[in-house]
């Protein structure tokens, strides 16, 4: 059989691989505790739920226009003017099949080969390989004091003549930090003298603790939408919980949005109509939703804090928002893909490798699940990997001796 090397080059996204060994485990009946999994257990909500049902049941399901339907782009125009004081027309708006739909499109609008797009490290896992796709070329910059504040200085050594972006995702997943203002505000400025897109990932915006505000890139440029060179994303996934819909948008120029446009219609025609519907729904209902699902991660993210606190060796930054921590494990192993296979093999639970985020040692948990399995994974983490707790634990119906210490 003849493969494509480019297609052979791609990684397997290893949260939904993860994802789906923690299904078959369950299936089993064994009792795993996923703090792999970015999806919040919350329901969604209901104003989506209304909205999507109402289009199913007149059951004229068409094709919609390949940039949106022209009301829930006026819902995301409407979430732009608030969010970000800012007023796109509707040919500055694009909706696509999920936020990550939206920056793969966007890359394929921006990119030629060899051309190359600065990321920071920790990433997101899909950046790097997207940009492979579209024969471009991922460049990290790692923060050098080992922190997941990268400097100016940093981002400004590694620009070359074919540097064509730089993504931002802030707040971050993995970590959970958000960047300053000041570092955003620099970014701007740089990007908008040398002409390179600051493409910001906008995805966990609204999801913001401890009374902080999300950092707009949009407040350091007097540049209007057709000049500037600051791109946003974002979508309805993790703001409202709502991660199967599939919905996300851009914020761009309009010979941008259409040639975005152009691609989303030769691939995948449009989004959803259905979908759409409810993504509408979600802008233009009660925006509590989303406070309430904010307050629920922030409470969890307190609990996780603690108790990875007791944890002897795990060093840990405290998240700004998301629904992510990368605590560094490298004192138990700094290999991060050994460390997952043997949690999950020992102690059933599921994690996700630092190494596929730019960060070895680390491990990405999620605390977008229950107190209870936060609990009750940092219970079982710490059995398997720490002298100092105890020998024996129940996993399950079943008592477990550890041999390995």
């Amino acid at each position: 059989m003849s493969l494509s090397q480019l297609a052979l080059s791609i990684a397997e996204s290893p949260t939904l691989a993860l994802n789906e060994k923690a299904r078959l485990l369950k299936e089993k009946g064994e009792a795993v505790v996923h703090l792999g999994a970015g999806e919040p257990k919350n329901k969604a909500p209901i104003n989506a739920i209304l909205s999507s049902a109402a289009k199913l049941n007149a059951g004229d399901i068409k094709y919609a226009p390949s940039d949106g339907i022209p009301s829930l782009k006026k819902a995301i125009i409407r979430y732009t003017e608030e969010i970000y004081d800012r007023v796109p027309e509707p040919e500055n708006v694009i909706v696509s099949n999920g936020a990550k739909q939206a920056l793969y499109n966007l890359l394929f609008a921006i990119l030629n080969p060899q051309d190359e797009v600065i990321i920071v490290a920790p990433y997101w896992v899909s950046y790097p390989e997207m940009i492979k796709m579209l024969y471009g070329i991922p460049v990290v910059v790692t923060p050098e004091d080992g922190s997941f504040y990268p400097r100016m200085q940093e981002i400004e050594q590694s620009v070359g003549s074919y540097t064509k972006a730089i993504i931002i995702n802030s707040p971050n997943n993995p970590s959970g930090v958000m960047y300053g203002e000041e570092f955003i505000a620099e970014l701007v400025e740089f990007c908008e003298k040398k002409g390179i897109y600051l493409i910001m990932d906008d995805i966990y915006n609204r999801l913001v603790f401890d009374g902080k505000t999300h950092v707009s890139a949009y407040k350091f440029t007097n540049k209007d939408l057709e000049n500037t060179h600051v791109i946003t994303m974002n979508g309805i996934s993790k703001l409202y919980g709502m991660t199967g819909f599939r919905v996300g948008w851009t914020i761009a120029n309009k010979k941008l949005v259409e040639v975005m446009t152009n691609i989303l219609a030769q691939t995948t025609s449009c989004t959803s109509i259905v979908m759409q519907a409810a993504a509408e729904g979600a802008l233009t209902g009660l925006q509590s939703v989303v406070d309430s699902l904010r307050l629920t991660l922030e409470n969890n993210r307190n609990v996780m804090m603690q108790e990875l606190a007791s944890f002897t060796g795990v060093k840990t930054v405290k998240p700004d928002g998301t629904y992510y921590c990368l605590p560094d494990f490298s004192a138990y192993n700094k290999n991060s893909i050994e460390l997952c296979k043997f949690l999950l093999e020992k102690a059933l639970v599921v994690t996700v490798p630092g190494k596929e985020f730019g960060m070895e040692g680390h491990l990405r948990l999620s605390y977008a699940t229950t107190v209870k399995d936060i609990k009750q994974g940092v219970e079982r983490i710490k059995w398997a990997l720490d002298p100092e707790s105890p020998n024996e634990i129940y996993i399950g119906d079943r008592k477990l001796v550890r041999d390995w210490l």
